[in-house]
């Protein structure tokens, strides 16, 4: 399996993300291949999964309550490679 970066922009309404923050998470952490997640300083959230293809991450993606909501304003799924660093190793690539 590959590993895949995404890149999520969220929205402005913060209301609307606070709303559905617990149902967004939960639907992450149910996932298969969810390697690591979180939010970024800058609006945003950085995903880092294991896959077959940026297609699948894609499809599993699509049913995130933030995407259905129109929460995510931007989504960017890209291949990853991990050379160095302590977590290189866990990844069996």
């Amino acid at each position: 399996m590959a590993i895949y970066a995404v890149t999520y922009v969220y929205s402005t309404d913060t209301d609307a993300l606070d709303r559905l923050r617990s149902e967004h998470r939960a639907f992450l952490a149910a996932t298969d291949g969810l390697l690591l997640s979180g939010p970024t300083d800058d609006n945003g959230a950085l995903l880092i999964w294991e896959a077959k293809s940026v297609a699948e991450v894609e499809e599993v993606l699509d049913d995130d309550p933030f995407w259905t909501a129109d929460l995510i304003t931007e989504r960017s799924v890209v291949g990853w490679n991990p050379v160095l660093g302590p977590w290189r190793d866990s990844v069996d690539l």
